[in-house]
């Protein structure tokens, strides 16, 4: 089982900035890629920005704004949200992909989700 722990989440007013943290523990021998998503209310669940073997892609919506980057050796990821507006309001969800152990089966695994909420 691998698990993954948000933080970071919260309420900032509108040209704020938040940074959000996610670790992934337990049984994992290797993580693939790792990515936040985001799913406001009444919305679908979409990609914010993943980032893999050292590659970043970022949604239209947050580019020049968000910054992914990642601590292979804490096994953890980060999102740092900069000019944030109303709209960036939604539940923030973690995501990681790769293999475990003991037989090196693939996982794809989720957070819990952190809110975010941009107003003033």
């Amino acid at each position: 089982q691998v698990q993954l722990v948000e933080s970071g989440g919260g309420l900032v007013q509108p040209g704020g900035s938040l940074r959000l943290s996610c670790a992934a523990s337990g049984s994992i021998f290797s993580i693939n890629a790792m990515g936040w998503y985001r799913q406001a209310p009444g919305k679908e669940r979409e990609l914010v920005a993943g980032t893999s073997g050292g590659s970043t892609n970022y949604a239209d919506s947050v580019k020049g704004r968000f910054t992914i980057s990642r601590d292979n050796a804490k096994n953890t990821v980060y999102l740092q949200m900069n000019s944030l507006k109303p709209e960036d309001t939604a539940v923030y969800y973690c995501n990681a992909e790769g293999r475990q152990l003991p037989y090196f089966n693939s996982f794809n695994s989720w957070g819990q989700g952190t809110q975010v909420t941009v107003s003033s």
